[in-house]
């Protein structure tokens, strides 16, 4: 089956995945970690794509971001992988290739989806185990979002503005959505989206996606041809 283009709207969040090859290790130190960071801020700012949520596991790394050009992300993620592999190659002496193939992504309704979605980011190394609560990670955006620390590489999306006047007031309201656990429908929702590359959103936002994008952004379902289909 022809893999279907990538969507890349100016002004459209994206959610990324982008995993170790054969889901090896990708961070095998702070130094991997902190120079990882400083090649995505550039090349973010250099793309004009603006990174409001990230999370950087071991062997993967989730961002949410909104490119302001098309091509935007695709072209970030391009740079941002040449400076992160070579860096890794020698820092290991090893060669070779670091990622799985293309990185996984899907455009998100900031409206409905994006705090969740971001949300869903942060809680990755919780639902991993390797911390109690999302603050004691040190490598993802909960601690610009939920603590309102200042980070270089975060800008924060107007949805996540819009939850207080001031940025104390953003940062309390966006801990109050932290309070519950993302139920395993939902889970599941976010996690096919981005892995098909389709849009994580609901009908209205999906048909909207089709008509700007050209291509379909739902999956196909799935069962027997009806003779109607055969013949067309």
């Amino acid at each position: 089956m022809a893999r279907l283009p990538r969507i890349c709207l100016p002004g459209i969040p994206q959610h990324i995945i982008q995993r170790g090859n054969n889901r090896q290790v990708c961070f095998g130190s702070e130094e991997d970690f902190a120079a990882y960071a400083h090649w995505l801020d550039e090349c973010a700012r250099k793309n004009r794509v603006s990174i409001h949520a990230w999370v950087f596991m071991t062997n993967h790394v989730h961002l949410l971001v909104t490119p302001e050009a098309e091509g935007g992300v695709s072209r970030m993620m391009q740079t941002l992988g040449r400076h992160y592999v070579r860096y890794f190659n020698h820092a290991y002496r090893r060669t070779g290739t670091l990622w799985e193939g293309r990185f996984k992504s899907c455009v998100v309704d900031a409206e409905d989806y994006l705090l969740l979605c971001q949300r869903y980011i942060e809680l990755n190394p919780v639902r991993a185990g390797m911390v109690a609560a999302p603050e004691e990670y040190k490598w993802s955006s909960y601690h610009a979002n939920g603590l309102g620390k200042s980070v270089k590489i975060w800008t924060p999306h107007h949805v996540y503005r819009a939850l207080g006047a001031t940025d104390i007031d953003c940062s309390a309201a966006y801990r109050e959505i932290f309070s519950g656990q993302i139920d395993q429908a939902t889970l599941k929702q976010i996690r096919q989206a981005t892995n098909t590359g389709m849009a994580l959103g609901n009908d209205r936002f999906k048909m909207e996606i089709e008509l700007l994008a050209g291509r379909r952004v739902h999956p196909l379902k799935r069962g027997p041809k009806s003779k109607e289909q055969f013949l067309h």
